[in-house]
């Protein structure tokens, strides 16, 4: 019978073996959500810094401005693919969704933020984010 001695994924039974898998199972799967949320709070540090240069202290960012196109256009050559404008205006979108960052959930990667700010009925999202997080669903079909 396993045992789990505490929450830092420590088992002890009595095939050791298994007890090594399962600790190392564990901690890449620790890493990997760890990896995931850095990601998440940057893109969504992006989409605050984006959304407060265009708002600059209105209520809707002045028709015509190219920033988030002219800012991709900087980052992509720099970084990579992963900061097009599309991705910049998910970005935008994730932090006019979720303004207080502490809400972010830990469990939830950035696919599946992307997936739940596309759904415009707040109360539908809350639903998802809850079954995602109480239910461990990933992003994968």
């Amino acid at each position: 019978m396993e045992k789990s001695i505490n929450q830092s994924n420590y088992f002890q039974s009595k095939n050791i073996l298994e007890d090594a898998r399962k600790i190392i199972n564990a901690a890449r799967t620790n890493a990997v959500r760890s990896v995931d949320f850095c990601w998440v709070q940057m893109y969504w540090n992006l989409g605050r810094r984006i959304f407060e240069e265009e708002q600059q202290g209105k209520d809707r960012a002045d028709y015509g401005t190219y920033l988030v196109k002219t800012l991709a256009e900087k980052l992509e050559v720099e970084f990579g693919s992963g900061f097009s404008v599309r991705q910049l205006k998910f970005c935008r979108q994730i932090y006019r969704f979720y303004p207080i960052g502490n809400t972010l959930r830990s469990q939830l990667s950035w696919t599946q933020y992307r997936l739940l700010i596309q759904i415009s009925d707040p109360d539908k999202r809350e639903y998802y984010e809850l079954e995602s997080v109480n239910n461990a669903w990933t992003a994968r079909k």
